[in-house]
């Protein structure tokens, strides 16, 4: 299977993204080490542009056709990098679900932006006004969305967990639309 994790920066996306790794012992391919590897290189300098997405599509189709489960994991913020994903899936023979990681409270959205560190050297992060200004266009297909708002990340992944259940277990409805996972009280 290829779970494709996608979501603006600060909302937990690769903080989900490990804890499913994790749990279900998956193969994690994050396209900002990939896209860090390769400035650290010398070969390209930041913003990359499609260069890690294109070696994240290339690593997932390999390690899918040797049967393993991958979590591929970025920004995802256009259709034509999401069809991509959709095509390695296809190409591979595997089912695809796509995650969206959101968190509807801008607060607390806003201060996990501004507060996080960085766990890859040297990787620039964006600050609030980049989020809120980057090209991010909406998901036109079904898709999982996962709101981290006033959850911690264990509740995130038992909802995600939950709805990867779900799906091996239902056949796949044609039609666009989101599956909003919310913590419910």
């Amino acid at each position: 299977m290829l779970i494709v994790i996608g979501g603006l920066p600060g909302t937990g996306k690769t903080t989900l993204a490990r804890l499913l790794a994790a749990r279900i012992d998956a193969v994690h391919l994050r396209i900002d080490t990939i896209e860090q590897a390769i400035v650290r290189s010398g070969l390209a300098q930041h913003p990359v542009g499609p260069a890690g997405y294109v070696i994240g599509y290339a690593l997932a189709d390999e390690h899918l056709r040797q049967g393993l489960t991958v979590i591929a994991e970025s920004v995802n913020p256009l259709a034509a990098t999401r069809d991509s994903w959709q095509s390695v899936g296809t190409q591979a023979a595997v089912p695809v679900v796509e995650v969206e990681v959101i968190c509807s409270d801008p607060d607390e959205h806003r201060d996990r932006v501004t507060t996080r560190s960085i766990d890859i050297p040297d990787l620039p992060l964006p600050d609030w006004q980049q989020v809120l200004k980057r090209d991010y266009e909406p998901w036109n297909r079904e898709h999982v969305v996962i709101d981290t708002a006033r959850q911690d990340p264990q509740q995130s992944l038992a909802l995600l967990l939950h709805h990867l259940d779900h799906t091996r277990r239902t056949p796949r409805d044609p039609k666009p639309s989101a599956h909003r996972a919310t913590k419910r009280s």
